[in-house]
């Protein structure tokens, strides 16, 4: 939840200006509704409450929300059971919402930038992956695989653009080989943020106000060489016959549309600094990042083997069977009764569409490099819609919806 609110932040810093009166509206309230949980999450000094439920209970149960009676177990890290990765993350949201609300709503704006450094300074103070504190309560199904250095450096990053204070510029620096800035430098999703501060820390490097954190712009460079077809050698990243950049691992378009914002991000910085992406013998230009950024959509919204779209209600194909309990069970009023816990399971296996639309959601997509997309429930990797998906897409919907010929 964390990273979806730094990434739709991130959204509206770079592109709201190209976003509709009505859609910029839309973005800044859905920042606002995770800001303010986020607040009374961290209300207590050196506690953030960062889980309700629990997952095996859960997820053993297909019901609506309203039909939810599973327990709802609080559980927190604290000083005793640290957090650092959800707490750096959660820190950098609100550093990043600060930013949106700057000229916004100063007071509120100030209140997240406050909470922020905060929250930033018991992650770092308190060093520790929630993964270890909550073990049995997040793993395997929120575990953070990455360690919490990355988020260390990017709550830092975050802080250091909401603030402009040099103590963090500074720690930056100073933790750049501890905390492992060249480390992973290839990755960005809400488990691991490294090539995102790469990214984020570019921009001021390009701008000529940071030539200190130059390391960091070669770390960006070379992982934004890494993303184009043609000149990308990395073996992590692929691209399919239908042209879908590709990451072992399921849902696969949570790599797509966080790694294609960092290359439109990136293209960006690049064209307001005149500059380009030096990728060997040869360079890239912000255009051909633009066009790389852009294929990714287009594949997303249709252009694609399959000829689906991935977003539900878009276009005239889309996934109709798609893993989510509200979608896929009908609503109160078509069915008033109470459907239990292992009742709803029917649906759960039934062949037919989902008599709900979750308008906009974004699943997982193809299972493997073939392009191929089994559009069922069970398959939930591929049929599951997140916000972590959706974040970042709103940037580059916003940016591609002005620029459709960029």
């Amino acid at each position: 939840m964390a990273f979806t609110t730094t990434l739709l932040s991130w959204s509206v810093i770079d592109f709201g200006h190209t976003m509709t009166p009505n859609h910029l509206s839309d973005a800044i309230t859905a920042i606002r509704w995770a800001t303010d949980y986020l607040l009374k999450a961290t209300s207590i000094p050196n506690t953030l409450y960062v889980q309700v439920g629990n997952a095996f209970r859960d997820h053993s149960c297909w019901e609506r929300p309203e039909d939810m009676d599973t327990p709802r177990t609080v559980y927190k890290v604290d000083a005793s059971h640290p957090g650092s990765d959800v707490a750096g993350e959660t820190s950098a949201a609100l550093a990043a919402a600060a930013v949106v609300f700057r000229l916004r709503d100063p007071d509120y704006s100030d209140r997240l930038l406050q909470r922020a450094v905060r929250v930033f300074d018991f992650a770092d103070q308190y060093r520790g992956a929630y993964s270890s504190s909550l073990h049995n309560v997040v793993c395997p199904c929120y575990c953070d695989f990455s360690g919490y250095k990355d988020e260390l450096l990017w709550g830092a990053a975050w802080l250091h653009k909401a603030t402009r204070r040099r103590e963090y510029r500074e720690y930056i620096k100073r933790n750049e080989e501890v905390l492992g800035a060249s480390d992973t430098k290839h990755e960005f999703g809400w488990d691991n943020k490294h090539a995102g501060v790469n990214v984020l820390i570019s921009k001021e490097v390009l701008m000529g106000k940071d030539d200190y954190l130059r390391s960091f712009k070669e770390n960006a460079d070379d992982f934004i060489c890494s993303l184009l077809p043609g000149v990308s050698s990395h073996p992590e990243i692929q691209y399919s016959p239908g042209g879908l950049l590709f990451k072992t691992g399921g849902s696969n378009m949570q790599h797509v549309t966080s790694l294609s914002f960092l290359l439109l991000a990136y293209s960006n910085y690049l064209s307001h600094a005149n500059s380009h992406v030096p990728c060997g013998a040869s360079s890239a230009s912000p255009a051909e990042l633009r066009m790389a950024a852009k294929r990714q959509v287009d594949y997303i919204l249709g252009d694609n083997p399959m000829g689906i779209s991935y977003m539900v209600g878009y276009g005239n194909r889309y996934p109709q069977h798609i893993h989510h309990r509200a979608s896929s069970l009908p609503s109160l009023e078509a069915h008033p009764g109470r459907i239990g816990c292992k009742a709803g399971g029917a649906y759960y296996l039934s062949p037919k569409p989902n008599p709900n639309l979750l308008i906009g959601a974004v699943v997982g997509g193809p299972t493997n490099i073939s392009d191929i997309f089994p559009d069922a429930r069970p398959i939930f990797q591929q049929s599951e819609p997140t916000t972590y998906i959706n974040a970042p897409l709103v940037g580059l919907l916003a940016y591609f919806s002005a620029h459709p010929y960029d």
